[in-house]
């Protein structure tokens, strides 16, 4: 069994977002100053109310801002969002993030698994390994 890890664990790195509304619901903001705890164009992990779902970090058209667009049940709808339900708009509903609000995103296993809450909650987060990169392309490959 993995080991589970607090939100305040000195090992979890906090990143404050800001929560923006587009032409089709949320997404998040990360600072240009914070972009090196994130992957770009690569789906990552999302753990959102203990549940783990999927996400792409995406770099802004203009300056060195990061977004992340949505949050989907599987990694093929984080490639393509077109006709799958955002988890993240029903997530900042449910928490009562208004749009200019902050959402903070834990970095528990860089560049593989993130978390989002709300400030001043506390979340817990099954600490694992991310796959090797053999066993992950294989993976890609497979759902290609």
């Amino acid at each position: 069994m993995a080991d589970r890890i607090a939100s305040d664990h000195p090992s979890v790195q906090t990143v404050r977002s800001t929560c923006t509304e587009t032409a089709t619901g949320v997404k998040l903001e990360v600072p240009a100053e914070d972009r090196d705890a994130f992957t770009t164009d690569e789906v990552v992990r999302v753990v959102l109310e203990g549940e783990e779902l999927f996400a792409r970090v995406e770099r802004a058209l203009t300056g060195d801002e990061l977004a992340v667009p949505g949050v989907y049940e599987t990694p093929d709808q984080a490639r393509d969002p077109s006709g799958a339900t955002d988890r993240l708009r029903e997530w900042t509903d449910e928490a009562d993030v208004p749009a200019g609000g902050s959402v903070l995103i834990d970095v528990v296993e860089p560049e593989f698994l993130y978390g989002l809450r709300a400030p001043g909650e506390t979340a817990f987060y099954d600490a694992r390994e991310p796959p090797s990169d053999s066993l992950s392309e294989i993976a890609k490959d497979l759902e290609d």
